[in-house]
């Protein structure tokens, strides 16, 4: 069975580009922006059902691919891009929500909002995340993320959407 998305003319889209802070990379690298698909999946869908709880209480971000979240449950805020950096984007998601965070981005969980909030982090096939944290030693793997390649499908919408248009 399909799940139901929001038809594409209708998605509202954030866009957001954070500059690099310490050890943490954010879009200064690639320059893909981290992209927020608000109600991806409309509160009538069961798609986001299926998917599992996720905590990321730690800022932390990826240099071996980049990250879907996929909220499934709940309200929470997040931080993008470090919580000291002057640019980072903090904002609240919320069920059907998707972000599209590219590798060497800063991101953590700071507030569940309602109590069992549910989330999934999912990567591109053929690519094995690692755990970075903006620490000294790390810095041959966030040379490594300009090598990235980027989407070749939306995660989402498949041959069009917002990923293509960057």
């Amino acid at each position: 069975m399909a799940a139901k998305v929001t038809p594409l003319k209708d998605l509202t889209v954030l866009r957001h580009q954070i500059p690099a802070h310490g050890l943490v990379p954010n879009t200064s690298l690639q320059h893909h922006p981290l992209l927020i698909y608000r109600s991806a999946f409309p509160p009538s869908s069961s798609s986001s059902s299926a998917l599992l709880a996720s905590s990321i209480d730690t800022s932390h971000f990826h240099s071996t691919s980049h990250e879907v979240l996929g909220i499934a449950r709940g309200k929470a805020k997040l931080c993008f891009g470090g919580e000291e950096n002057e640019g980072r984007v903090e904002v609240v998601v919320g069920r059907g929500d998707v972000v599209v965070v590219p590798a060497g981005v800063g991101h953590r969980l700071l507030e569940d909002l309602e109590g069992g909030f549910e989330m999934v982090g999912c990567y591109p096939k053929g690519c094995n995340w690692d755990m970075c944290y903006g620490k000294p030693g790390e810095e041959a793997k966030i040379e490594g993320i300009k090598k990235l390649s980027w989407f070749e499908r939306d995660p989402v919408y498949g041959d069009e959407g917002p990923v293509l248009e960057v």
